[in-house]
């Protein structure tokens, strides 16, 4: 047998440690992942619990309607844009990008679109606040430029819709509207 280096021992003395503890480590997490019933139940909230609240949510179907509708208007109108609609909390739930959109327009769709949820109101309008608050600008995600426009359930804003390309803040807004327009179909 050949005697091995103090180098060789401690390489070879650590693998074998990793190994043993990654075996170990595989046990444990195959009990962790199994709870018992009454942990189960511990986490079993009632529906009508007063500590629960419910939010009104826009599907990835309809998400995709509403971007597909705003993305057919720019095209009657030979613009090249890209349409982000993002939900409630500002997460991107679909964006479409038009074929020629420019490389800046996917990000500032995006960026406008929760900039509309988050206020609930069309970007124009609230691009027209920074006068009195120009720190707005400030907040990060925010886009103070027109085309975005919110969606509402009962008042409360529950997406937002974004488009980015069009020559005019104007004209990326009215697409957006077409957008939010497609919903109510």
């Amino acid at each position: 047998m050949q005697k091995l280096s103090p180098r060789a021992r401690v390489l070879t003395a650590a693998a074998v440690l990793a190994t043993v503890g990654a075996g170990t480590f595989g046990a444990v997490s195959a009990t962790a992942g199994t709870p018992d019933a009454a942990a189960r139940a511990a986490v079993t909230a009632d529906a009508g619990n007063r500590h629960l609240t419910q939010s009104t949510r826009l599907s990835t179907a309809a998400a995709t309607r509403a971007a597909q509708a705003a993305l057919d208007a720019a095209k009657k109108e030979n613009q090249r844009v890209t349409v982000a609609v993002v939900d409630r909390d500002g997460n991107t739930i679909v964006t479409l990008r038009g074929d020629g959109a420019g490389p800046q327009s996917p990000e500032s769709a995006e960026r406008k679109a929760f900039t509309a949820v988050s206020w609930n109101a069309p970007t124009s309008e609230l691009a027209k606040r920074l006068a009195q608050a120009p720190n707005l600008k400030d907040i990060p995600g925010t886009l103070f430029l027109a085309g975005g426009a919110p969606v509402t359930a009962k008042g409360a804003p529950v997406a937002g819709i974004g488009v980015a390309g069009a020559p005019s803040g104007d004209l990326d807004e009215k697409f957006a509207k077409a957008g939010v327009a497609a919903l109510n179909r």
